[in-house]
């Protein structure tokens, strides 16, 4: 059997930030055409050990081998020489530029002219993408394509620059069930090709399915590696939450009341159609459909972020025309958006800056009562078990499913009477899910 070549290793890796300590003497390695998997609870220190590997961050203590040469650290400019590609679950693309001109950019191919040879750019990238059997039209904006094109897109972007290790941060966080196969297929492929893929996700049950080993990180430590069939989904569980915990939540049983929201003929044209449904106190009411179906357009509209062609709401028998976010939310309407990078935080402000807002917003306030601000924020924090510093820092630099769980205490500072979870689980770990689980049937014993 031919050997595996080792191209990465990541051996005593220490980072630490004000008033915390993200790694702690982490070691990680990879080989080539091999799919390492990485788990474990939000803000474990994955996205803190990708973003040293991809440059972003720098280690304060620890050594990184690649192909054989030591570094004590790295640049943005040597991991993309390196060829080091790292996609992210925020698809970090141009909307309103070609599929092609996304595949290119930055390193745009021009005539003797000096302009870019968008004929030429769009025939090798059709090229690329008829190697890998994919099919979209390189002509296309990229605010044309699907979230499952859009993430394909930048796989296709890597292997463009010739990419030798893929890093992947929860690539199927916004993708439907046979999307999600289709991706994970084209991993295979990749690796096959001999690629190392670095592979990051809260979905046990892929990464069992995909991954050659998987390494849990817990507090910022190492907790285990495991060769693929030598561990069961229950021991990550354990590794990564340092207890039992279950895949699947059960619901305790709540006393059902009266029809809280009904929601009667809502359309607008091109995303939801005559769409009713009546909304019980106390009820978890579920709303499902593939990926493009119009569920999150749908609660949109409910929460007045966009506007319908048609339709009625009522809250309590009483009918309301929420045409505004803020007019949703002064009717007792709350929406947790699963675009939390794009509608869902305020990247530059604080975590207390970001969970007060609304509870600030509804006390109408001639000022804002530092004290006690702080105070109902971190009895949130606590409850939640956010992972974070200070209240004070930038809710940017929380992990994804910190930023998650900071958003959901926004809304529980308010009387709010319906809550509205678009993906309210999207890139949060399984201990987590079972506190979110836990928040939504305590709100239903409220109503």
């Amino acid at each position: 059997m031919e050997e595996k070549i080792k191209i990465l290793s990541l051996n005593n890796i220490t980072k630490n930030f004000p008033g915390t300590r993200a790694l702690d003497n982490v070691s990680f390695d990879l080989y080539a055409g091999e799919i390492h998997c990485l788990v474990g609870e939000n803000g474990a220190g994955k996205s803190t050990l990708i973003k040293i590997l991809s440059g972003a961050e720098k280690p304060d203590q620890g050594e990184i081998v690649l192909f054989g040469k030591s570094y004590r650290q790295l640049t943005t400019r040597q991991a993309i020489d390196l060829k080091i590609a790292t996609i992210y679950q925020d698809v970090d693309l141009v909307d309103s530029l070609t599929v092609a001109d996304n595949i290119f950019l930055g390193v745009e191919l021009r005539d003797r002219f000096g302009k870019v040879d968008t004929q030429k750019q769009e025939r090798i990238a059709q090229e690329i993408m008829n190697k890998l059997n994919i099919h979209i039209d390189p002509r296309l904006l990229v605010e044309e394509l699907s979230p499952a094109q859009k993430q394909i897109l930048q796989l296709i972007k890597a292997l463009h620059r010739e990419a030798r290790i893929l890093v992947m941060d929860e690539p199927t966080s916004s993708l439907g069930i046979e999307e999600t196969k289709a991706l994970l297929e084209l991993v295979r492929n990749l690796a096959a090709q001999g690629i190392g893929i670095i592979y990051i996700s809260h979905y046990l049950q892929e990464v069992t399915q995909i991954g050659d080993r998987i390494t849990v990180l817990k507090d910022g430590k190492t907790v285990s590696t495991y060769h693929k069939s030598q561990f069961t989904i229950e021991q990550l569980i354990r590794d990564m939450v340092g207890r039992e915990a279950a895949l699947f939540y059960h619901k305790e049983q709540v006393q059902i009341g009266d029809v809280g929201l009904k929601v009667e003929n809502y359309s607008r044209k091109g995303l939801v159609k005559n769409v009713s449904f009546d909304v019980r106190k106390g009820e978890i009411f579920g709303l499902g459909g593939m990926v493009g179906s119009g569920r999150t357009e749908l609660v949109n509209l409910i929460f007045g972020v966009d506007k319908r062609d048609s339709g009625e709401l009522y809250l309590d028998g009483k009918r309301i025309t929420p045409n505004s976010p803020r007019q949703a939310i002064q009717n007792g309407v709350c929406l947790i958006t699963e675009d939390r990078k794009g509608s869902g935080i305020f990247p530059i402000r604080s975590v207390k800056e970001n969970m007060a807002l609304v509870h600030n917003e509804q006390k109408r306030s001639w000022f804002i009562r530092l004290p006690r601000e702080k105070q109902i924020v971190g009895n949130i924090v606590d409850a939640l078990k956010i992972q974070l510093a200070s209240i004070e820092q930038d809710i940017n630099s929380l992990s994804g499913g910190n930023q998650q769980k900071s958003i959901l205490g926004r809304w529980l500072l308010t009387q709010a009477d319906v809550f509205i979870f678009d993906e309210p689980t999207k890139g949060v770990d399984i201990g987590s899910k079972e506190e979110i689980y836990k928040i939504m049937t305590d709100l239903c014993r409220q109503q």
